[in-house]
């Protein structure tokens, strides 16, 4: 990749995500303006005790949770697509959202209620977040014993889509014994939401987000080699077993706490690393990660913009816009390319 077109690409970048967090902050029922917007951003006071309210607790929390759930998502999806040589794999292939949504399932529609609408606040919330957790972290430990009895990724990659097929059929199983108000309350959290968190829980995700992107930026070398194969990985000395597991640790990390905190949102971990690849034509993770984790925090900021209507109360589901916007970006990129396989190359 040319030096100069790198640099011109780590200045535009940040700056395009410097004006989407904006965009996405300026936008809302209530019209604040900008110039009010930055007086909140540097410290001050604006003119209404209302508007710095709005801004401080519920849009910068808003916002910077995007931005976690971009990074977390498509680094994640990454790993994955390198781990399994897959084009196709994403972030929930080792049925991580999956457990978590049997987590949520079983607390929602168990005959355990706690508010009425995604309106869940203080204990309840924090409920839901332990379920997926808990969820998640179940199909986890037994994803991990299994990656050390397994030698082939490809494998572990069939046996992480039967632990979600197992999870599922829990779940539906769930449903169809639960009532029309504890059905609505599991549907409402599979929608996807960034605006339900506060300052503690926005604290707690980056901190696991940041762990996750530290492991994934200690294991470039592992899934440089891995890219090629995990032979190839051996007779460079790297400990595949080793690597897995962590890899998995990371992508865990990444995943769950997101769909913990804010549900399962698609298709950001599976668009984004394909969308990365035409930007940067390379594939030496130590650029690959960061170029990734800053397009998904881009794309991720576009898709909380465009959920947003414009001076109105409501607010689209962000999974549905990702889904939008990311399937038509992995069609798009087949067609151009000719074969997926090609544009993981």
């Amino acid at each position: 990749m040319n030096k100069n077109y790198t640099i011109k690409l780590t200045l535009l970048l940040p700056a395009v995500i410097l004006i989407l967090f904006l965009v996405n902050i300026s936008l809302g029922s209530v019209h604040i303006p900008l110039d009010e917007i930055f007086q909140v951003l540097i410290g001050g006071e604006t003119s209404k005790g209302s508007w710095t309210n709005i801004i401080t607790t519920f849009r910068l929390p808003k916002a910077l949770t995007a931005v976690l759930v971009g990074a977390g998502l498509a680094v994640s999806g990454l790993q994955m697509q390198t781990l399994f040589r897959n084009p196709l794999a994403g972030p929930f292939v080792l049925g991580i959202s999956s457990g978590a949504s049997l987590g949520v399932a079983l607390l929602l529609l168990a005959g355990v209620s706690i508010t009425s609408g995604l309106a869940i606040s203080g204990l309840g919330n924090w409920l839901v977040v332990l379920a997926a957790t808990a969820g998640s972290s179940l199909v986890l430990v037994l994803v991990v014993a299994v990656s050390v009895r397994v030698r082939d990724s490809m494998t572990l990659l069939i046996i992480g889509l039967m632990f979600g097929s197992l999870t599922g059929a829990i779940v539906s199983i769930l449903q169809f014994f639960s009532t029309g108000e504890e059905i609505q309350l599991y549907l409402f959290w599979t929608f996807g939401s960034l605006g339900g968190l506060n300052w503690n829980e926005v604290y707690i995700l980056l901190a696991l987000v940041l762990a996750g992107l530290f492991i994934a930026v200690t294991l470039v070398k592992s899934l440089n080699t891995l890219l090629l194969s995990e032979n190839y990985a051996r007779s460079m000395g790297v400990n595949v077993k080793k690597s897995r597991l962590w890899i998995i640790i990371s992508t865990s990390l990444l995943a769950g706490s997101v769909t913990a905190f804010c549900g399962p949102i698609a298709f950001i971990g599976l668009a984004v690393p394909h969308l990365t690849r035409l930007l940067v034509n390379t594939s030496d993770h130590k650029i690959m990660i960061p170029a990734v984790a800053l397009t998904g925090i881009i794309v991720m900021l576009v898709c909380d913009v465009v959920a947003q209507i414009p001076y109105s109360d409501h607010v689209l589901p962000i999974n549905a816009i990702t889904s939008l916007i990311g399937a038509p970006v992995v069609i798009w990129i087949i067609l151009r390319k000719g074969t997926i396989k090609h544009s993981f190359s």
